[in-house]
């Protein structure tokens, strides 16, 4: 957006022509022109009324002609001090919209190119420039030389405005010499559509009327190729089948498998036939008819396992004749002799803890309850990880959500806005439908998600882009989706919208003033009333350009000093409401006076509910299925600014 609007007017006289963008309003560009014809005439009246001779003894405010030389001072008065003077420059003009106005003066009349002021370098001066200098070589043909006046662009006025309406949209150098070489002589028609195929010729590329035709065989023979069918015949199936059994491997079944008799229905409350059963203790002896084998107990206790008793050598101790260790080790020794339970239990004693006192266990202690809110002082102090119960303790977990009965179907979609005061500079909208399928349950069959749906309401789209692993088109707005469960919801479907059908949920604008060392601030905003809800919880963060010292607001704010930002907080914003307004006093530093201070106003929303921003909704393929169930949508901000 270099160039707005390309004016012509006369040094004497009223404007000639302006050919103006779509969004630029014709009012707009008319103030500018006003305006840098109120500049020109004050500059022209003010270089009248100053003497010649006191010019020399004038000390003008700018520190460039403050110098004391004469020889510089003779210089200046020889260029002027008028920058409308040159026949070429650019100069700003305007109070509360300021434009930026590029010139270029051929013999008596102004070639205008009407841009915005720009103070963070986001236009390109030198492309505004560029389309103004093809403007005046528009005007220098159409009036075959330089000796431009009204009269001769009145002759030549269709083709003059024909083609300024093509160089403000931008139009290469062999399109315009095209363009200028069919002026004279040849209709506006040709003026206006040879140029088209002008600049693919001497580029070497083929005009469309060439390519047509392999173009329309290309798509002929897709569809031809999209839409055949055939079937195989049954000799060559045959031949297949005889070919597939004697490259297989033969195997050799030596066991026959055993069919599992059929299970019957029963009665499920028969008896069971475990109490026919023999006990087991009893069923681990087998009883024998042979009387004489009651006799032998060889044979009466050949199953059981006797452990063998260690040799006698095994019992005797060990003598150690170490210093300090002499005594007899190991060794076992029987004894007939009894022991008190005290002589039995002795290593037991109080000095190995006391672990067989009665008293620790049997006395009649009272434990004492620590004074607190009842064991809240616990989860507080103690590790989270301990204190988790066999829910998790998570609060969440205390609420019920209800359960999902199938698929879940919502549009999630981001806005992002740029104001300049009142002005819409950039919107755009990007969008994605989620699909949340039912848990999966771990048992490692899950049975695959797979429905239908029609998307409506996408006239204003602009592009989709699909994931084509999970979901495909069958054209006229359906879809058709497939995919295994998944925990997290998956974007299946992502959009943006065409700028100028976006529609804009809230409109902003900010307005400033300053006098002397006085910031004065104000921030004006109102709601769509096309919305489906008003807006809820609307925070407006203004950026500081320094740390106030004295701050005044209205209504209240919260400063954040780190960070140098103003927090509005607006509860809910009417749709049909009056604009509501935030302002701000702050005195600034004088020394950066020339300087303009950069500030930035962001704002930060976000609705859920039954419809998208956008209007895009979503619907079953066929009226009454209910394969998906469409929950609340949602559209919040990106980045949403004024500055």
């Amino acid at each position: 957006m270099s160039c707005l609007a390309l004016a012509l007017q006369p040094v004497n006289g009223s404007d000639i022509l302006l050919q103006t963008r779509e969004w630029f309003p014709p009012a707009r560009a008319l103030i500018a022109l006003s305006y840098f014809r109120q500049t020109r005439q004050a500059f022209s009246s003010s270089k009248q009324q100053q003497p010649p001779s006191n010019r020399k003894h004038t000390q003008p405010s700018s520190s460039s002609s403050a110098a004391a030389d004469p020889d510089d001072a003779a210089a200046a008065e020889f260029v002027g001090d008028d920058p409308l003077a040159a026949s070429n420059g650019q100069v700003i003009v305007g109070v509360e919209s300021k434009y930026r106005v590029v010139y270029r003066l051929v013999n008596s009349i102004y070639i205008l190119g009407v841009t915005v002021a720009d103070h963070d370098n986001s236009i390109n001066v030198f492309e505004c420039i560029h389309i103004v200098n093809q403007a005046v070589s528009v005007i220098v043909t159409a009036c075959r030389g330089v000796d431009v006046t009204p009269e001769k662009l009145g002759r030549k006025y269709a083709e003059v405005y024909m083609a300024l309406d093509i160089v403000l949209r931008g139009v290469s150098n062999i399109r315009l010499a095209a363009m200028l070489g069919s002026m004279h002589g040849d209709g506006i028609a040709k003026m206006v559509h040879s140029a088209l195929d002008t600049e693919n010729k001497i580029r070497g590329a083929d005009s469309w009327m060439a390519v047509e035709s392999h173009a329309a065989e290309h798509q002929a023979a897709v569809n031809a190729f999209s839409n055949a069918r055939f079937e195989l015949p049954a000799e060559t199936i045959a031949a297949g089948d005889e070919l597939a059994a004697s490259l297989a491997p033969v195997v050799q079944e030596t066991e026959q498998v055993k069919e599992e008799p059929e299970i019957e229905n029963k009665d499920p409350f028969a008896a069971s036939e475990t109490i026919n059963k023999e006990k087991e203790l009893v069923g681990g002896f087998k009883k024998t008819k042979d009387p004489s084998s009651s006799q032998d107990l060889t044979l009466a206790l050949a199953g059981l396992e006797v452990t063998t008793l260690p040799p006698a050598e095994a019992t005797q101790s060990t003598h150690i004749n170490v210093e300090g260790f002499e005594g007899e080790y190991g060794g076992i020794a029987f004894s007939n002799e009894q022991a008190t339970i005290g002589e039995t239990f002795e290593s037991f004693s109080d000095a190995w803890g006391g672990g067989l006192d009665p008293s620790e266990f049997m006395g009649p202690k009272k434990i004492h309850k620590k004074e607190g809110l009842g064991g809240l002082e616990l989860l507080h102090t103690s590790d989270p990880k301990a204190v988790e119960g066999k829910d998790g303790g998570n609060v969440d977990n205390l609420v019920k959500k209800p359960e999902m009965k199938g698929p879940e179907m919502y549009i999630s979609e981001e806005i992002r806005t740029e104001f300049r005061e009142s002005l819409l500079a950039r919107v755009g909208v990007m969008g994605a439908i989620y699909l949340k399928t039912m848990p999966p349950k771990g048992s490692g069959e899950e049975k695959e998600t797979e429905f239908s749906f029609r998307v409506e309401g996408t006239t204003a789209v602009k592009r989709f882009a699909m994931q084509s692993s999970r979901i495909s088109s069958l054209g006229d707005g359906l879809f058709h989706v497939r995919t295994a469960p998944s925990e997290e919801p998956i974007p299946i479907l992502k959009y943006s919208l065409q700028p100028k059908l976006t529609p804009l949920p809230l409109r902003v604008r900010m307005v400033k003033r300053i006098s002397g060392t006085l910031l004065s601030l104000m921030i004006q905003y109102v709601s769509s009333p096309d919305l489906p809800q008003p807006l809820k919880d609307v925070d407006f963060i203004l950026k500081l350009p320094v740390d106030p010292t004295l701050l005044k607001v209205s209504p209240k704010a919260i400063l954040n000093r780190t960070d140098r930002e103003l927090k509005w907080q607006v509860p809910e914003i009417p749709l049909n409401g009056s604009p509501g307004r935030l302002r701000a006093r702050m005195p600034i530093d004088s020394d950066n006076s020339e300087e303009e201070p950069e500030i930035i106003c962001y704002v930060k929303f976000s609705v859920q509910g039954k419809s998208s921003l956008s209007g895009i909704s979503l619907r079953p393929a066929a009226e009454g299925n209910t394969d998906f169930y469409e929950v609340d949508h949602r559209f919040e901000t990106g980045i949403y600014m004024c500055n």
